[in-house]
């Protein structure tokens, strides 16, 4: 269901709020990392140019709700956003939605989880957020999938409320991956364990042609195939859904893995066959002849949708599965969706981020979305605009 897009929307001379995600690690006092202060700066900025009064808000790490904490602040935040407009961001205290701000000025809304009723989508709250503006702009994707004052209760009591430029943009990315995918769609999932990303799994298994798995999730569908694994991690107990997922998707087990006594920055890498791994040895990274065949299904995909490396990546022993299938990816003539803080963190480390087509910062709510879930901050624009 279509929602009202930032874009159609008259902006002069209005108050505009809009939550952002800038929930940005700090070091010192000082943002450690400013992707997500830069990734909102267009939205920001075409509110400002259009002559709107523009309240930025956000939420900043877990201080307790309800208690103001300095080391939650979003100061830092401000003047990191200041710097990038190239002119001083005001930091407005908490509570303070009735604040005077003119026309063409940014200001940054103080922490709203030290707001009493954030988190619990409090009514009354989420009124006098939306008193406070004429249009209200959801642009968090990250958060959408929480049904918070800020992200769900104030876009159902708003004059307007539309989403930005950022939301809107992920929704059409994953929906073009996942509704009208060119094919084939290949999906690469690696993470732990199978459980915490079962849903996942079960919904790729009905969507995808192959899936690529990595990871303590490539252990598990290891030993539904028959093969030891060793001292690896693995769930013994998702064995017979591994077997099940196996039955409905084409999932190419590894031929070769990477394994080690002990997991760490001084471990010594050992190649095995994957059905030759010694019992004290853990399964760290598929090994190059996997890692080769996982790059040549990428090159013949029509889109690939990527969430978590291959192996433990942050260990370069053990890193040249994702490296390898990192550069598939950004090479590959496919629409690329990837999302996930791993992930992301694997395109960095690999710099293939120009190769992406489409990276998404969500978190959960790109996971929820993989899953068919609805979330709560998208349900609620898609009802106002009906």
């Amino acid at each position: 269901m279509p929602m009202i897009l930032m874009g159609d929307v008259p902006l002069a001379g209005k108050r505009v709020l809009i939550r952002e995600d800038l929930n940005v690690p700090l070091d010192d006092g000082r943002v450690a990392n400013a992707a997500r202060i830069e990734a909102a700066v267009p939205t920001i900025v075409a509110c400002a140019e259009q002559g709107a009064s523009v309240m930025v808000m956000s939420h900043l790490g877990r201080p307790t709700e309800g208690v103001v904490d300095p080391a939650f602040s979003l100061a830092p935040v401000a003047d990191a956003l200041g710097e990038r407009l190239g002119r001083p961001v005001r930091l407005v205290p908490e509570g303070r939605y009735d604040a005077e701000i003119a026309p063409g000025e940014v200001v940054v809304l103080e922490n709203v989880r030290f707001e009493p009723g954030e988190k619990a989508n409090d009514d009354a709250l989420a009124k006098r957020m939306a008193a406070s503006c004429d249009v209200y702009v959801m642009d968090a994707f990250a958060t959408a999938h929480r049904a918070h004052a800020s992200t769900h209760g104030v876009a159902k009591y708003a004059r307007v409320a539309c989403a930005g430029p950022l939301l809107a943009g992920e929704i059409e990315a994953l929906h073009r991956a996942l509704e009208s995918p060119a094919r084939p769609l290949v999906a690469i999932v690696g993470g732990a364990k199978v459980s915490t990303k079962l849903a996942v799994l079960e919904s790729l298994a009905d969507a995808a042609d192959r899936m690529l798995v990595g990871g303590g999730i490539a252990n598990t569908f290891l030993l539904a195939a028959g093969r030891s694994v060793g001292a690896s991690l693995v769930e013994q107990d998702q064995v017979d859904i591994a077997a099940r997922i196996a039955d409905k998707v084409d999932v190419p087990v590894p031929v070769d893995v990477m394994t080690a006594a002990e997991s760490g920055p001084d471990a010594t890498a050992v190649l095995r066959g994957a059905d030759e791994v010694r019992p004290a040895e853990r399964i760290l990274d598929v090994g190059p002849v996997t890692a080769r065949s996982f790059g040549q299904v990428l090159a013949e995909a029509g889109t690939i949708l990527w969430n978590g490396p291959l192996g433990v990546f942050e260990y370069d022993q053990f890193g040249e599965g994702t490296r390898v299938v990192a550069e598939a990816v950004a090479g590959s003539d496919a629409f690329s969706l990837a999302g996930g803080g791993d992930t992301i963190a694997a395109i960095d480390k690999y710099g293939v981020r120009d190769g992406i087509s489409y990276i998404s910062t969500g978190g959960g709510a790109f996971l929820e979305l993989v899953e068919g879930r609805t979330l709560p901050a998208v349900e609620i624009l898609e009802a106002r605009a009906r």
